[in-house]
């Protein structure tokens, strides 16, 4: 089995390309392969309020966007190239994502952890939902083994929370400087917004045996 360790926050658009990319590079270039995906957290705006924050104005403030449709146009346009559908504009709001965070990490004993991560990315960017707020999470993760009551709790648990800032402080300790992140079999690392040419070559770099 492949080991793959993905480095993603939830509200990162190139992220959202990424984890489409790589399924899409699994499923049709390597069909017969096993791989074990192991999301970690990444935090982009650790201390975004419980409403969230304007896109357009964390645009304009942050990086000095006046046109939000410029900085959309690109991670857009490559999610198309793909096949997957993307339209940046229909989410307004930046959210804080500890307690999705802590509900994909949760999922990770179950099994079923990149499936909820890949349903809570598309339930944030495809149906503009609040991905901070405990029913939207507890519906979502209804179909990847909890119970709507046990991620209710999870996702309002402070502590899950302080550990994510710990899961996400560590990631930044061990070098993860731009997302998604990705590592093949603890030793062939990309970053960013990749094709899937480069997403299936580092595959291909990392099954290879060692000289």
């Amino acid at each position: 089995m492949l080991r793959i360790d993905l480095y993603t926050e939830i509200t990162c658009p190139w992220c959202f390309v990424g984890l489409h990319r790589l399924d899409k590079v699994l499923r049709e270039r390597f069909p017969e392969l096993l791989a074990g995906i192991h999301h970690h957290p990444v935090l982009l705006l650790p201390d975004a309020p419980a409403a969230g924050l304007f896109i357009p104005d964390l645009l304009r403030t942050r990086y000095g966007v006046t046109d939000p449709k410029s900085a959309f146009a690109r991670p857009e346009a490559e999610a198309r190239a793909s096949g997957f559908d993307l339209d940046l504009g229909r989410q307004r709001y930046a959210y804080p994502t500890q307690a999705a965070h802590a509900i994909i990490l949760a999922a990770r004993e179950r099994g079923t952890q990149h499936q909820l991560a890949v349903a809570i990315t598309d339930a944030y960017f495809l149906a503009a939902r609040n991905i901070a707020d405990a029913e939207v999470l507890a519906d979502v993760a209804a179909a990847y083994g909890f119970s709507k009551d046990e991620a209710r709790a999870i996702a309002r648990d402070p502590t899950r929370h302080k550990w994510i800032e710990q899961e996400a402080a560590n990631s930044t300790a061990a070098g993860v400087r731009s997302v998604p992140h990705f590592v093949f079999e603890n030793r062939v690392a990309i970053n960013g917004g990749r094709s899937e040419d480069e997403i299936a070559t580092a595959i291909d770099n990392a099954l290879r045996p060692f000289s």
